[in-house]
């Protein structure tokens, strides 16, 4: 399944899948015109749905706390939830807002379009109820159903607008006593209810709530827990092979920055028919996946994972100054989200190989895909393309710090280990940056990501290259940096099967046909829309490696194939003729002749190895 990323998180539409501002000038966020809030104190939130709720698809909630004076208490929601960025204004999601004081009904008003101001009239105590709809299948948002709820810290608690994110608080959740929670939040001494130091903390472990299927390994010292909703989705071999990849792909991880950052990890997946791919959204010691059924058991889900994990040093710890702290009220654009995501997927790859999941011929095929990805685009600066997230552009662009970034990732690796004749490489760049920037409480600069670059490559300058691949257009130099670590890239033109030419989304039912495209050959079978695809030939349509097994099997010009489908009650065997296209294909290999340097260069990138 090629995968298209959304934003932080990684969306891809299942039928193709495989989903900061300069340093010397930042953008300063907004200033918000609101009043700031009283001072306030014990923060607890409660969270309730159990079955007589979830007909509703709301969250019952409830935020008390104790107010020190008089002054209005200025309450706000989140504009975005960190890693996926863009604005939704969770306060659209909010009804029956209603704040009591010591028990009795209090006045308040809307101080702007999400934030609400209380007027305490003196109460010590003041609880605020709300209503939060849960309808909305997205890694950023909260979603529900009869038995379970999904929820991100952003959606829900609300903050003390103009005051210091450094407060304390618990969390309770009343539910089904039948029903599992599962969170990365640190337990309470109460059942069923979980604490965090600060709102960044409280807001960055989201919440699995009712039924759903559990269970937890051991996996470099840690314990790493699966939630997969609903109940069985994920079959006992499907399950077995998840953690087969867990187990592979997280040591590599560890060992690029030497610790682990979290007690627990917890993978938190959903599949749902109304979802058409596979996306992920990080968090510190989580992420939450939401995928069609189809893509379980698929290739790519590895990837995914591993990208998603890795963010647990690299963005949530590790990240550009632009983003430190999270500013929760409005965007945060930033030129450097090509190393956040784009060198984060460099990382996923190199997981999966240096794990075991995938050999050199797989990584080599993963980055032949972003090298077609990118090069079947209108070049674009991976800096603009950072910053031009936030509006998701139409040309093609929005999402290609992805790829490019991975791309440029590869390159610095291979041009550090060429110029410290391969001591050093991109991996010692992250762990030193995460220590001296993470570990100092703050994000890094510009300056300071390339002045690490520079001291692992042995003072090697990167000013053009900043200038040419990052900040400029130029095409990247394939031809030059790939030999350094004896490294191929090869291009042929190809004939190969033509798309069926219809649209399709998967349902609870299987995969709908949306649109047949005229002269096309699902056209020439008589495929409708509204039928539902079953399979090609002999390949069915839910075979997770059904676009590799179609082009391999059908490579004859005006052979009949048979589309099987099932309209109505009829199940149908239609027949179209395959059609061939040409496809530019690039492919990246090992090169034979490589120098014994440029060899060892190769081996410790697939590795994770240096010379020593």
């Amino acid at each position: 399944m090629p995968i298209a990323p959304r934003s932080s998180y990684f969306t891809l539409p299942f039928a193709c899948l495989f989903p900061f501002a300069t340093y010397a000038a930042q953008r300063a966020a907004p200033v918000r015109s609101v009043e700031a809030s009283a001072a306030i104190s014990d923060i607890a939130y409660t969270v309730s749905f159990d079955e007589s709720i979830a007909p509703s698809r709301t969250i019952k909630m409830s935020m008390s706390f104790s107010a020190a004076s008089t002054a209005p208490v200025v309450l706000s929601l989140p504009a975005w939830t960190p890693g996926a960025y863009e604005l939704s204004y969770f306060a659209k999601w909010v009804s029956n807002f209603t704040p009591t004081g010591d028990g009795k009904p209090l006045e308040w008003d809307k101080a702007d379009h999400d934030t609400w101001r209380i007027r305490p009239k003196g109460a010590r105590r003041i609880t605020v109820t709300f209503d939060y709809r849960a309808d909305s299948l997205d890694n950023a948002m909260a979603w529900s159903s009869a038995n379970f709820l999904f929820f991100n810290g952003t959606n829900v608690f609300m903050y003390p607008e103009g005051r210091s994110f450094d407060f304390p608080a618990t969390v309770s959740v009343r539910t089904a006593s039948s029903w599992l929670v599962a969170t990365g939040m640190t337990p309470g001494n109460a059942p069923r209810t979980y604490t965090a130091s600060n709102y960044h903390e409280l807001v960055d472990m989201p919440f699995f709530v009712g039924r759903f299927d559990l269970d937890s390994m051991r996996i470099a010292d840690t314990w790493v827990r699966l939630a997969t909703y609903p109940v069985g989705s994920v079959a006992a071999a499907a399950r077995k092979e998840i953690w087969d990849q867990l187990s592979r792909v997280i040591p590599p991880q560890v060992a690029v920055f030497g610790e682990t950052p979290f007690r627990t990890y917890t993978v938190m997946q959903i599949a749902d028919s109304s979802f058409g791919g596979a996306s992920g959204l990080e968090h510190q010691n989580s992420h939450v996946d939401v995928i069609s059924p189809l893509a379980i058991g698929n290739p790519f889900m590895a990837s995914l994972y591993a990208h998603e994990i890795f963010h647990a040093w690299n963005v949530k710890r590790l990240r550009p100054a632009a983003l430190w702290p999270y500013q929760y009220a409005n965007e945060q654009p930033t030129e450097w989200l090509w190393v956040s995501e784009g060198i984060t997927d460099y990382y996923a790859d190199l997981a999966e190989v240096r794990g075991g999941v995938v050999d050199s011929a797989g990584f080599f095929a993963l980055t032949s895909g972003k090298i077609e990805e990118v090069s079947a685009v209108t070049p674009v600066a991976l800096e603009d393309a950072s910053l031009s997230t936030w509006v998701h552009p139409t040309d093609g662009t929005a999402y290609l710090y992805y790829p490019k970034g991975s791309l440029a990732g590869l390159m610095l690796d291979i041009m550090v280990r060429d110029a410290s004749g391969n001591r050093k490489s991109l991996d010692d760049v992250m762990r030193t940056l995460y220590q001296s920037a993470y570990k100092s409480g703050r994000g890094f600069t510009a300056e300071e990501w390339w002045r690490t670059v520079s001291q692992a490559a042995g003072g090697k300058s990167f000013d053009e290259f900043n200038a040419k691949y990052i900040d400029g257009r130029d095409a990247y130099p394939w031809a030059q940096v790939l030999p350094l670590a004896g490294m191929l890239l090869k291009a042929d033109t190809v004939r190969e099967p033509a798309q069926l030419g219809l649209n399709a989304v998967t349902d609870d039912k299987g995969v709908l046909v949306t649109g047949v495209e005229t002269g096309s050959v699902a056209a020439e079978a008589d495929v409708r829309t509204g039928d539902y695809l079953l399979a090609i030939g002999d390949i069915a349509v839910s075979d997770p490696s059904f676009n590799d097994k179609f082009r391999t099997r059908f490579k004859t010009q005006g052979a009949p194939v048979t589309v099987r489908v099932r309209r109505g009650a009829e199940l149908l065997a239609l027949t179209g003729k395959i059609r061939l296209g040409e496809r530019y294909d690039i492919r990246m290999e090992a090169d034979p002749n490589a120098s014994p340097k440029a060899a060892s260069i190769r081996n410790g990138i697939l590795k994770g190895t240096v010379t020593r």
